[in-house]
């Protein structure tokens, strides 16, 4: 074998390690996928499927409506999305974060989580925060405070128990987890919209019947993840991610 052979097959060996290592693994057998009209878009649709390990994706369902950041997507970090040139997910940029994302635990005001759902979850109490604050050091992470009858000052702006009908069920989206980055977006999930034309400030949502399909369907079994593009990005990476095939139909018009 010549010199020059057997350094293409090498950069050819470092070129498939790359792709699989930037795709979903073959232990993701459920897949949300997300895709936008374009980055400044605030609503889309998204699609659930399932897969045999390794196998070939099938969708699940109809299309489900959706709406994004109240500006659109932009890139984040997770499994995939933070190598991408342009722009990037800031705390309050109003914008969703854009890549591929491991699906976390449910957080809910209800003792129990819909008949079938398997995923982790946890009832929110009134000690029960999510740090938004990038100069805080648990920044992006779920805390306990020990006395909410006497919280800290930053408490009552980050804590989960509102009783607000929207936050009923949060979904962690795990972007900026793996650790977190003071500033790059925190508190991402699905949850129950407010309406059919208002957005968010970086979750997904959706109204609360899907969202509780999408929850009793979700298996902790299938390692679920969460893929969320622009549709002009998913043409281009869903090869390369292990993503399913676009649909035939478009995504719904901003």
């Amino acid at each position: 074998m010549s010199a020059f052979f057997r350094l293409r097959v090498l950069a050819l060996l470092l070129l498939a390690s790359n792709v699989h290592a930037a795709g979903l693994p073959d232990d993701c057998t459920q897949l949300l996928v997300g895709v936008a009209p374009d980055w400044n878009s605030m609503r889309g649709e998204m699609r659930r499927y399932e897969r045999p390990r390794g196998g070939k994706w099938a969708q699940q369902g109809p299309a489900i409506p959706v709406l994004f950041g109240k500006n659109g997507l932009a890139w984040g970090s997770g499994l995939a999305g933070q190598k991408e040139a342009g722009l990037r997910k800031k705390e309050r940029d109003g914008r969703a974060p854009a890549g591929v994302f491991r699906i976390g635990k449910i957080y809910t005001y209800d003792a129990e989580l819909p008949a079938g759902a398997s995923l982790p979850y946890r009832q929110v109490t009134t000690a029960d925060a999510w740090i938004d604050d990038p100069g805080h050091p648990d920044y992006n992470r779920f805390i306990t405070i020990p006395d909410p009858a006497n919280p800290p000052p930053w408490f009552e702006k980050q804590k989960m128990r509102h009783n607000d009908f929207a936050y009923r069920w949060l979904v962690e989206i795990r972007h900026n987890s793996d650790p977190p980055v003071a500033g790059d977006g925190s508190a991402i999930f699905f949850h129950i919209r407010r309406g059919v034309t208002r957005p968010t400030a970086g979750c997904t949502t959706m109204a609360e019947p899907d969202l509780v399909r999408v929850i009793t369907w979700l298996k902790s079994g299938a390692r679920p993840f969460y893929a969320l593009l622009p549709s002009s990005e998913y043409d281009l990476k869903w090869q390369t991610w292990n993503l399913p095939a676009p649909p035939e139909t478009k995504t719904a018009r901003r």
